[in-house]
């Protein structure tokens, strides 16, 4: 019974974030697959594929893939590189419909920690951006501060999950030098050991109108670690 009402719940939280993110176009939706597979006991391969759309699925706003590979060099520090590419669609208006191509190589450190039961993770991060349609280079920054706080009590299986997200990205050598500021706020639900599941709303605050989108994701977890015989 009591897994039943956290499903109705979690459906309805779901249903809530995807009818907050409606604009007068349509519905902002995000949808991500992530995998990180252990390689050896410290370094860890992450990928991700990633859709926007301007209305549910059917109006694309942006499609990426990237990966990364992160070290531990101590405890809870992990710098990673990794590299990211994106197709990018402006708003479909008849004026400033236009497609646009981005290579983005990336650095960044990760610092992961815990509050009590509470997962903390601090990510800083330097991105060059490559972009076509018109050929133009922008170095970024940005900083993401993440929780996972765990919805069951110290002992029980692994279940259900709340994440708060908060990154302020900012662009280096120009003049408007504040990208955006983006926040998150989901439930997410663990399927398996590998697996899981996260419904939620993303805020995104720019200089223009905010952007709200519905969020989905998937996440799986490998281990390619060789195992001793």
């Amino acid at each position: 019974m009591k897994t039943k009402i956290m499903l109705i719940v979690l459906s309805a939280i779901c249903f809530g974030y995807t009818a907050l993110a409606q604009t007068r176009d349509g519905y902002n939706m995000w949808y991500q697959y992530l995998m990180a597979g252990k390689l050896t006991n410290k370094s860890t391969l992450t990928a991700l594929t990633q859709y926007r759309s301007y209305d549910f699925a059917y109006d694309t706003r942006l499609f990426l893939v990237s990966t990364y590979v992160d070290y531990e060099i101590v405890k809870g520090v992990k710098p990673a590189a990794g590299f990211m590419f994106l197709v990018l669609r402006s708003h479909p208006d008849e004026d400033t419909d236009r497609i646009r191509y981005e290579k983005r190589p990336f650095q960044q450190v990760t610092l992961n920690g815990d509050i009590g039961r509470v997962g903390i993770s601090h990510r800083f991060r330097v991105e060059e951006r490559f972009l076509s349609n018109p050929d133009e280079l922008i170095m970024r920054f940005r900083y993401l501060i993440s929780m996972n706080i765990p919805f069951y009590r110290e002992g029980e299986k692994e279940k259900f999950y709340g994440i708060f997200k908060n990154e302020v990205r900012i662009n280096a050598l120009r003049d408007g030098a504040f990208d955006s500021n983006r926040i998150t706020a989901g439930v997410g639900l663990r399927l398996s050991r590998r697996s899981a599941i996260e419904g939620g709303f993303v805020c995104q605050l720019e200089e223009g109108p905010a952007s709200n989108y519905g969020t989905v994701v998937y996440r799986n977890n490998f281990d390619w670690r060789k195992k001793s015989k």
